[in-house]
């Protein structure tokens, strides 16, 4: 029986790929670079913004100006957290009926809690969620299960009879290495690269219309 359901956040349950795409243009235009695509922007953004910065600008970690230009790019979304992000389709009825059924969810995200709180109180999210776990309060970053089981004891329930939804491989592993019911978000920001139907999650979603379904039958 299903006691709560948790989400990864950015490409997920929420779509930030448009305002990031917005700072990290007006960044590299501060700094005479040509813009990057919409398309390169939304699949980059899973993997933060220490990636868009190396999309941007070709530097890696370490190298001159990358500390400076990430700190920048951090600066300007902290500036636009939530004008042009939104809720994927599907996940507002998925949410709402949750919250119908007194089932709870909550979030499990590697972005920063200076930006993770903010985001989801703009959106009006906050204070439905019985539990947001961010990096800063856990000594792991997914793949390990420690947000995710840090998660399952706010809510009071156990591991086994919650689903964990993402979009990435390490989502995945994380829920699995939870021992979590697990679902790939197959609408999310998924580099041209992989293949996330050969991930083993225990259910693919290629729409986000498809999660509430599966939810009811769980």
């Amino acid at each position: 029986m299903l006691e709560a359901v948790l989400f990864d956040l950015d490409g997920t349950l929420i779509d930030t790929a448009p305002d990031f795409y917005v700072v990290l243009n007006q960044v590299l235009a501060a700094h005479g670079h040509p813009e990057v695509s919409y398309r390169a922007v939304r699949a980059t953004v899973s993997n933060g913004a220490r990636a868009l910065t190396e999309l941007g600008f070709g530097l890696a970690p370490g190298d001159p100006g990358f500390q400076e230009r990430l700190d920048q790019l951090l600066e300007a979304y902290a500036g636009r957290l939530a004008v042009d992000t939104r809720l994927f389709e599907g996940m507002a009825d998925c949410l709402q009926w949750l919250d119908a059924q007194g089932l709870p969810w909550g979030v499990v995200t590697n972005k920063p809690e200076r930006f993770t709180r903010p985001v989801l109180a703009g959106l009006g999210l906050l204070e439905r969620a019985a539990s947001v776990i961010c990096p800063d309060q856990v000594r792991e970053r997914k793949p390990d299960p420690e947000g995710l089981l840090m998660a399952a004891a706010e809510m009071g329930v156990n591991p086994v009879h919650c689903l964990y939804v993402g979009d990435h491989l390490r989502d995945i592993q994380a829920g699995l290495n939870a021992r979590m019911i697990t679902a790939t978000a197959g609408f999310g920001y998924i580099d041209a690269a992989d293949n996330p139907r050969a991930w083993p999650a225990d259910y693919f979603i290629e729409h986000g219309e498809q999660l509430l379904p599966l939810i009811r039958t769980l």
